[in-house]
């Protein structure tokens, strides 16, 4: 009965994740390019200018940057590093072609959830932000579609408890910090049936009070420690694959050659239908997708409490969270592995083949390029998870009209679920809150595309101010 269960389960997460989803979310954000005249073209610089530019003025709960940061946190994660090796490994080099097309239209897509995430967010009296896809579904489209909103949170709220926010970033913690410190796991012990390394049960409990006493402290304490956290991992992995990349400079055209070459022939080394060039559209866009979250309605709940007064202003500076997350990691991960040829070993999948390329790439021991990629994996699985708990809680305070005892259980829950994490083994959990996070999807883009004269409108009223005020 299990195994059919599971097959019924995988069967789930292949369809929802397949063709229709991804043409779905692909297809409005070229829609939206449309509509909007190329915006992440045209006002890419005033972007990255207005991120670091806060407004003294603006309402909300947390900076324009701490928002910012706050869904970079949970989409920059084991997938930048985990998932890209992924798609090239199946679809060949040119997966990483496709993955930036998709994040390329998806940036349109991602300032359009800021936008509208400003302009139909509610402050109550005591300045507490709460906005979101529910918010513009149901301030935007009208109270008839409440019942879409409350889907939406749903299939939020389950995301973040079930696996996405928590047992699969604990578990890549966990394997990480295992896999270097312990590989063999000599130093053992027998708990729940099972025998587990030491080292992953002082990393889950370590894991848990860094948790817990971020996520008690809410949205500020989040954002607070995503400001630092985000950036530094940031740089500290664009770093290292810059190293990667200046140390075998020789070897970039070539690399680049096969990426573009192959995003259109396929790739014969990945062999059979693997390298077809429809595989290699399929697992970069997916993958792209997946990494920067542009269109699933995540990030929009975070950028609704930046303190702004001007929905198009944060809609711009949440577009930069894609062009970071796909656009420049995901290519450092992706071209990293290509110049390295890692993804060519057959016995390597997943974490394994950028772990590979980070030890032959760069120019130190072995040793340092797999501790550095062990520090790496573990902030971006960290901050997953602060940033799921907030998208979480936030679904959680919608569903049950804002009631403070549900929102705090939910976050003991939470809690408990990253204390346990490191033991749950059942692949199901994972193929589940993968279903969710797609079903989350399908309620946001049909609200973006219902909007979409509003996110013109307000675009193009916002930009004419702008010019006349001569910034």
């Amino acid at each position: 009965m299990f195994a059919q269960i599971n097959r019924f389960i995988e069967w789930a997460d292949n369809a929802v994740w397949g063709l229709p989803l991804i043409c779905l979310i692909m297809a409005t954000g070229i829609f939206l390019t449309v509509r909007l005249g190329l915006l992440q073209v045209r006002h890419l610089g005033k972007a990255f200018r207005f991120m670091l530019k806060n407004e003294e003025d603006g309402h909300g709960e947390v900076t324009s940057f701490g928002a910012l940061c706050t869904a970079l946190s949970a989409t920059i994660g084991t997938g930048n590093i985990t998932g890209v090796a992924t798609a090239i490994a199946l679809g060949g080099p040119g997966a990483l072609f496709w993955m930036v097309v998709a994040a390329f239209f998806g940036m349109a897509t991602k300032y359009a959830e800021g936008l509208l995430a400003i302009k139909y967010r509610t402050i109550d009296k005591e300045g507490h932000v709460l906005g979101g896809p529910f918010y513009y579904i149901e301030n935007g489209m009208g109270k008839n579609w409440r019942w879409l909103a409350k889907i939406f949170a749903f299939f939020g709220a389950c995301v973040g408890l079930l696996g996405i926010g928590t047992f699969t970033q604990v578990n890549s913690i966990a394997s990480a910090v295992k896999s270097f410190f312990d590989p063999d796991t000599a130093l053992a012990v027998n708990l729940f049936g099972n025998t587990y390394s030491w080292a992953t049960v002082i990393t889950c409990l370590i894991l848990t009070v860094c948790v817990g006493l971020v996520v008690i402290g809410g949205i500020q304490r989040i954002a607070k420690v995503s400001e630092f956290v985000v950036p530094f991992m940031a740089v500290l992995y664009v770093g290292f694959g810059l190293i990667i990349i200046l140390t075998n400079i020789t070897a970039v055209p070539a690399a680049i050659v096969s990426i573009v070459k192959s995003a259109f022939t396929g790739s014969a080394l990945a062999g059979g239908a693997v390298g077809t060039m429809f595989v290699a559209m399929q697992k970069g866009v997916a993958r792209g997708i997946f990494s920067n979250e542009s269109g699933l309605g995540s990030a929009p709940i975070a950028a609704a409490a930046a303190q702004t007064k001007e929905p198009a202003r944060q809609g711009l500076v949440s577009m930069t969270g894609t062009f970071i997350d796909t656009i420049v990691i995901c290519t450092m991960t992706g071209l990293s592995i290509v110049i390295a040829g890692s993804w060519l070993d057959p016995e390597l999948e997943g974490v394994e083949i950028t772990m590979a390329a980070f030890q032959e790439g760069l120019p130190f021991p072995a040793e340092v390029g797999a501790f550095v990629l062990m520090i790496c994996l573990v902030f971006f699985a960290f901050t997953t998870i602060l940033g799921w708990n907030y998208y979480g809680e936030r679904c959680v305070e919608y569903l049950f009209d804002r009631n403070r005892t549900v929102v705090k259980t939910y976050r003991w829950l939470y809690i408990l679920a990253v204390f346990i994490g490191p033991y749950m083994t059942v692949a199901a959990v994972w193929m589940i809150a993968d279903i969710f996070n797609a079903l989350m999807a399908i309620p946001n883009l049909i609200a973006l595309l219902a909007l979409n004269g509003v996110i013109v409108r307000e675009s193009k009223d916002y930009f004419r101010r702008l010019k006349n005020s001569g910034e």
